[in-house]
């Protein structure tokens, strides 16, 4: 049995389905993120959990005991918001000692315990600074703090990153990672930041209209998307829509381009049959055409002819924006690496046969995977 069990949740305001039958599944000491636009469900969703929103129907489970009849403060969930809600008027020792204080914790546990968690957040200094002589990500690791005091069964962070600057914001989120996995605490982590998801989690859940759209680890996420959605919300994604030439040779004509993908891959499809072919941009490789010579074959399994319509600088990369008959292209160049292209250049443009993921038919297909419980089939 998992440690926590989301089972057929349901909620609508205003006569608006916020979540539609949600269900998932949490293995103890497990960090899992939800993750999705606004509006998709996903505070609702830890909230219910916390206890801050009754469902309309379902369960949240922990060890197999029904929370829906225990009060928020009994559940024994430690909450994070973005907004800290820290005490403005208590220092941040005594921030942290709340909790333990409601608890009716002894006050040589709480002057003990209190020092050892300012220390994990990395804030030992800080036990007499008040919220405001403290910057936002030190207020962040004080509401940290404060949410572990209580040693809570599950640790729910919704959205804790998203009012802090980008450097803070990465150093705060490895620091999250860091705190749980030494604790072995199981987390339900809200986030609409993709690289922030990716980088902290067991696991990703992608949520879509009160659903989730896939869930798997990070890696299964950004290399296997599961459905059109997910391709194109998590990373940058080139997709290629067509339909099946040939399923034993793995070939689909997408527009004007013949493109040949792992036969595996589509062995499930008709010919004829909807399909589009995903292939992240770091995948694309770019030949200026004028350095080819006429007696040389470039490989690579699919090329086509391009023009370069634009090139962005993103630092580490730069983001080559093509046109290939119609078809565009996104391609991702180490900013180091010679050759570089500029706004008009021909190009040949290729990719691999492995590089090549396939979504069978269209958006109407988008409901794959579920759940650990319910995986793409």
């Amino acid at each position: 049995m998992a440690h926590v069990e989301l089972i057929g949740l349901r909620k609508s305001f205003a006569g608006k389905a916020a979540l539609q039958g949600l269900r998932l599944s949490i293995d103890r000491g497990e960090l899992v993120s939800l993750l999705g636009p606004s509006g998709c469900g996903k505070t609702t969703t830890l909230r219910i959990v916390a206890g801050f929103e009754a469902p309309d129907s379902g369960s949240v489970e922990v060890d197999g005991q029904n929370l829906l009849e225990v009060a928020p403060h009994l559940r024994g969930m430690g909450v994070v918001f973005q907004s800290y809600a820290l005490f403005p008027h208590l220092t941040a020792g005594r921030n942290v000692a709340f909790g333990m204080k409601m608890a009716r914790r002894s006050s040589a546990d709480i002057r003990r315990r209190v020092p050892e968690l300012l220390d994990l957040v990395g804030l030992g200094d800080a036990e007499r600074k008040y919220p405001h002589e403290m910057s936002g990500g030190q207020q962040q690791r004080i509401a940290l703090a404060r949410a572990l005091a209580i040693e809570p069964r599950m640790l729910l962070l919704d959205e804790p990153l998203s009012a802090l600057d980008a450097v803070v914001r990465v150093s705060l989120r490895d620091e999250i990672r860091r705190i749980q996995t030494t604790l072995g605490m199981t987390t339900l982590y809200v986030t609409h930041d993709q690289e922030e998801a990716l980088a902290i989690s067991d696991r990703v859940a992608v949520m879509r209209d009160g659903q989730i759209e896939q869930i798997g680890t990070p890696e299964d996420i950004y290399a296997r998307p599961a459905t059109q959605f997910v391709a194109g919300f998590i990373g940058k994604m080139n997709q290629f829509p067509g339909h099946v030439l040939a399923v034993k040779e793995g070939r689909i004509q997408c527009g004007a381009h013949r493109i040949q993908v792992p036969p595996r891959v589509i062995a499930n499809l008709n010919e004829g049959s909807a399909a589009t072919v995903l292939v992240r941009p770091e995948m694309i490789v770019m030949t200026p055409i004028r350095a080819i010579p006429s007696d040389t074959a470039i490989g690579g399994g699919n090329e086509f002819a391009a023009n370069v319509e634009g090139v962005t600088f993103l630092g580490s990369v730069r983001r080559v924006t093509l046109d290939a008959a119609g078809q565009r292209v996104v391609a991702d160049v180490p900013a180091t690496a010679p050759g570089q292209v500029s706004r008009g250049d021909r190009v040949m443009v290729s990719f691999m046969i492995e590089a090549c993921r396939v979504i069978a038919g269209g958006d109407a297909e988008r409901r794959q995977a579920k759940s650990r419980d319910g995986e793409p089939g």
